[in-house]
């Protein structure tokens, strides 16, 4: 998929070279993390761009089904294909269970592992197109799921996803309280103002860092509600 960000974590010199000269090749963008540690700070660095990691298990600092394990924390919808020296079918069973979506084993067919990049990343892209993220959070609007900003999941209203759909969808826009009942409620329902106040303090709690300061759900006394977040 070009245009599309690899974060190759590998220690092994020339593996990680030959991955991501191959992948330039296919016009994908990369980036090569050597240890674990330098690929958490990466990562944490590039998660919003990042559309798939290679993960390899053994790297010298920092074990990879760790590195796994915080990818998914932090960012449970990028795809993460674990290539690995171990074989053993334990291995692969844990790796599975934290996350990964593909295991691939050393020595494998470049070839192979090019399609299955392609195919994971579109597989993943048309699943995310549902799937709003910012600060670490993220709302499926068809699954009525979120993450919140400490990586736990749940799941909400059907009027909280509205809600949510509305205010995202007109980003740094403010929306009225009468077209925010117009849209969400029947008219024959009892909709109020105190209603919508409690849902924004709910989006605090769960995608500000400091729900008294928040940075994305604004009130606007008077008016309405407002989303906002940096181009």
């Amino acid at each position: 998929m070009q245009g599309c960000t690899i974060h190759i974590i590998e220690d092994e010199v020339n593996l990680a070279n030959t991955l991501k000269l191959n992948l330039d090749l296919e016009h994908y963008k990369t980036i090569v993390s050597s240890t674990g540690s330098s690929a958490l700070i990466d990562f944490d660095k590039n998660k919003q761009n990042i559309h798939l990691v290679l993960l390899d298990v053994m790297l010298s600092d920092v074990n990879g089904f760790e590195i796994c394990k915080y990818i998914k924390q932090k960012s449970p919808t990028t795809p993460v294909i674990f290539l690995t020296a171990k074989n053993q079918t334990i291995d692969k069973i844990k790796g599975l269970k934290l996350g990964a979506d593909d295991y691939i084993t050393k020595p494998f067919d470049l070839e192979e592992l090019l399609l299955r990049i392609t195919n994971l990343i579109k597989r993943t892209q048309k699943q995310n197109n549902a799937v709003f993220k910012f600060n670490n959070g993220a709302i499926n609007f068809e699954t009525f799921e979120i993450v919140d900003v400490l990586g736990n999941k749940r799941s909400i209203s059907k009027r909280e996803i509205g809600l949510l759909h509305l205010l995202t969808i007109n980003t740094n826009k403010v929306i009225s309280r009468d077209d925010i009942i117009e849209k969400l409620w029947d008219v024959n329902e009892n909709a109020s103002a105190r209603t919508i106040d409690n849902y924004i303090l709910n989006f605090r709690k769960w995608f500000e860092l400091n729900p008294k300061e928040p940075v994305y759900f604004h009130s606007i006394r008077g008016v309405g509600y407002k989303f906002t977040m940096d181009a």
